[in-house]
């Protein structure tokens, strides 16, 4: 990396210890791809049916506001990724802006966020694979851990072959979308009649207009869409295994906008055209449902296919992700000494192990209560999601504020009108937090807050005696 790529400041030069040994084995293509992959997931590809039928077209405006707020996270990470890229991300930046406190609450929440992600995965995985005649004798539970075995192994061979894992997942994602939205366009020009209707904006406003349930339902599902976009934030863990992240980054995360933009705002207004909203269901995807009505062969087992690659690239993700995180914390002795080991293939294994680990549960879950196990998991996911999120933009928004105190410099690539920004982001976090309470399944969520922050004061009072920032001060130094 050439010193004209850094800004010309000495904080550029400030490094996290969790960096050293990594191989920059990631492309400009890996890191676009896992931009595109973590803002597109079964949340869409499944969600978007049982939302449709509860808020109707409004959906589309929800999955664009919240678009808009995960798109300021990503942006505020983005920012501090170009101040200094790092591995460890948002850990890495909440230890230099709040502490290695607020280092231990981002790693943790964020470990809570994707080792019960996880279990949700391989459940989901697991009930993907049922659809097929072929695995329905084999018991959930069984598919599971063979789901967990096969990409735990994979993630552990090295960071390229995770690149490779997540570029063609993406690719599927995509290339299932666009050709549905090529589909839909061409059955919209063509007036092609889907069960008995005329697709056209006139079903839109002959089922009661935009918002044919009222504005209380669109509000309501605000809280279930925020989580379709969990993993966007995930591209700040990779841009610490790039070899040119400064380059590479703001493209990929610039991008991410008007991808949420077409895929998931685009979708949610075509399917609104091409049949009634009351025509979609939870129980089943909603582009399964046009191209059903259509009397497409085989479109259940298409589709099938592609939330399957989902549910695989987020297991994916978030076992590698954690790996990374889990050694930066480790290193500053906030995590398990061995989760900060490394195997020759310069993959932090221990970290991805432990994840694995709490995965297992999820097997056991499958086993106990197979029907609940999915529901059960996502509840401590969405406590982790949000306070990731509000970590990342509290780090950047103490970054602005050093940066106003010429302690250290802004780099080109930022977030606009900050810190209005951030504050509003902080809020609408909030409100998701609120909205949760006028949910069932959020109300457990709320229920088990407590736990988890006494879980975490608990967790600081055992690890601090450990707390040793003796490599990162010799890293800055070096």
């Amino acid at each position: 990396m050439t010193e004209e790529t850094l800004p010309a400041t000495a904080e550029a030069d400030t490094a996290d210890a969790g960096d050293a040994g990594y191989r920059k084995a990631l492309k400009s293509r890996h890191i676009n791809m896992i931009a595109i992959g973590g803002a597109i997931g079964t949340g869409l590809f499944l969600g978007a049916g049982g939302r449709l039928a509860q808020a109707g077209p409004a959906l589309a405006i929800v999955y664009a506001v919240c678009g808009l707020f995960a798109f300021f996270v990503v942006r505020s990470l983005g920012e501090l990724i170009l101040h200094r890229p790092s591995s460890g991300a948002f850990v890495s930046y909440a230890r230099e802006f709040m502490g290695e406190k607020g280092a231990y609450v981002a790693g943790w929440m964020h470990f809570l966020n994707w080792s019960t992600t996880g279990i949700a995965d391989i459940t989901a995985i697991a009930l993907y694979a049922h659809f097929w005649s072929f695995f329905t004798p084999i018991p959930q539970w069984v598919l599971a851990l063979i789901a967990l075995a096969v990409v735990l192994s994979l993630n552990l061979v090295s960071v390229k072959l995770f690149g490779e894992m997540e570029f063609w997942f993406s690719i599927i994602k995509v290339a299932a979308l666009v050709l549905f939205l090529i589909v839909g366009i061409f059955l919209l020009v063509t007036q092609h009649p889907i069960d008995g209707h005329a697709p056209g904006p006139q079903l839109i406003a002959d089922h009661g207009g935009v918002f044919p349930a009222g504005i209380v339902p669109m509000i309501l599902i605000v809280q279930g869409v925020v989580f379709a976009y969990a993993s966007c934030e995930l591209v700040g863990v990779a841009a610490g295994e790039t070899e040119n992240p400064k380059a590479v980054v703001p493209k990929a995360i610039n991008s991410i906008m008007w991808r949420i933009a077409l895929f998931y705002v685009g979708s949610v207004v075509l399917l609104a055209m091409l049949l009634p909203w009351d025509a979609y269901s939870a129980d089943q995807s909603p582009f399964v449902t046009v191209l059903a009505k259509l009397g497409v062969p085989y479109a259940d087992s298409i589709m099938n296919l592609v939330v399957l690659t989902a549910a695989l690239s987020s297991l994916n993700s978030g076992l590698y992700s954690t790996g990374r995180i889990l050694r930066s914390m480790s290193l500053a002795g906030s995590a398990p000494k061995f989760t900060g080991v490394m195997n020759r293939n310069q993959v932090p294994y221990g970290g991805i192990l432990l994840t694995s680990s709490v995965c297992v549960v999820g097997v056991g879950l499958n086993y106990v209560v197979p029907k609940d196990a999915f529901e059960i998991v996502l509840n401590f996911a969405a406590v982790g999601i949000l306070g990731t999120w509000a970590i990342i933009v509290l780090s950047h928004l103490l970054f602005v504020r050093k940066a106003k105190r010429g302690e250290v410099t802004r780099p080109h690539f930022r977030l606009p009108f900050s810190p209005y920004t951030e504050i509003a982001t902080l809020v609408f976090l909030a409100a998701v937090v609120v909205l949760m309470g006028f949910d069932k399944t959020g109300r457990i969520t709320l229920l088990a807050l407590p736990v988890i922050v006494v879980a975490l004061v608990v967790g600081w009072f055992v690890v601090r005696k450990r707390i040793d920032m003796s490599a990162f001060d010799k890293a800055e130094a070096s």
